[in-house]
């Protein structure tokens, strides 16, 4: 037997259809009490504007408070953090979200990628043709060395997602708005993603 390594590979471009952003607010009090109930009211505020959109998914983020010394190192009050966490495909519904929440909270960063659902179906049809392309290269081998058959000894499958660059927005430090001044909601575009799967193995020629 003749043992030959190779390795196949398809890839395809996917649209990403998944928005992630994260919004929070920070305020100050010198009592921890009042400051931990402002924060969860702005936050309630929030998940409860988002339930006009159902196509929007909204949770709360990460919650918390540390205390604020003066230049005598002595207690000077508290300040708190409270994240919304926004996640949807409808990529129009999430902006006008984005831009009504904007009027008490900041936008931290907002991103797109493929979707879990998206990318397991891609990757299922792409492992096909994968295997398809390494039974193709395989004949092909086997006919340039003349050989009667091939007998496949091990084979190995990988997949890869390779995103291009896409837009990340920092609004840290921005006034808050009124609901009068609210920004006009985005239309984004997500981008693309590529995925690519690798099949790699060995075959014994028969001569």
């Amino acid at each position: 037997y003749q043992r030959i390594d190779f390795q196949t590979e398809v890839e395809k471009e996917i649209a990403n259809d998944l928005l992630s952003a994260t919004l929070s607010v920070e305020l100050n009090n010198k009592n921890p009490a009042l400051l931990a109930k402002e924060l969860t009211l702005i936050s309630n505020e929030a998940l409860k504007l988002g339930g006009n959109y159902p196509a929007v998914k909204l949770t709360s983020g990460n919650q918390q408070s540390y205390p604020i010394y003066n230049d005598k190192n002595k207690l000077d009050g508290w300040r708190g953090r409270a994240e919304i966490q926004v996640s949807s495909k409808d990529f129009k519904a999430a902006g006008e979200l984005i831009s009504q929440l904007q009027n008490k909270l900041q936008l931290n960063n907002l991103n797109f990628s493929v979707a879990p659902e998206t990318r397991r179906e891609l990757e299922n049809q792409l492992i096909s043709e994968a295997v398809a392309a390494f039974k193709t290269r395989a004949d092909k081998i086997k006919s340039a060395w003349n050989a009667k058959g091939y007998k496949l000894v091990k084979m190995s499958l990988g997949t890869a997602g390779s995103h291009q660059p896409q837009p990340m927005y920092m609004m840290r430090g921005a006034a808050k708005m009124d609901m009068a001044d609210a920004a006009p909601a985005a239309d984004y575009a997500g981008g693309q993603t590529r995925l690519n799967v690798q099949v790699s193995g060995s075959i014994e020629l028969e001569n």
